[in-house]
């Protein structure tokens, strides 16, 4: 496997920051499965995230697009109880 140059890998941080939680598990194993062996560690530490995570992910795009939840995207922060 051939790891990405800094400037691509800070490029995709940024972006894996701006995703809802759903979207970042679905990159994440996306480009976990491009790299091949060894690519769910590498970017498991690039995003700092979990493995299981990135298997979670998989599972996801897996269903795609027969997603359930499709519209539904969970906020940051509190949620407000009326």
């Amino acid at each position: 496997m051939q790891a990405y140059s800094r400037q691509i890998e800070r490029q995709m941080v940024n972006l894996y920051g701006s995703l809802s939680e759903k979207d970042r598990r679905r990159y994440a194993a996306v480009e976990a499965a491009k790299l091949g062996h060894g690519g769910l560690a590498y970017i498991a530490e690039l995003f700092a995230c979990d493995p299981g995570t990135i298997r979670h992910g998989r599972q996801d795009v897996e269903q795609l697009p027969d997603d359930e939840a499709g519209g539904r995207v969970r906020k940051k922060g509190r949620s407000e109880v009326s």
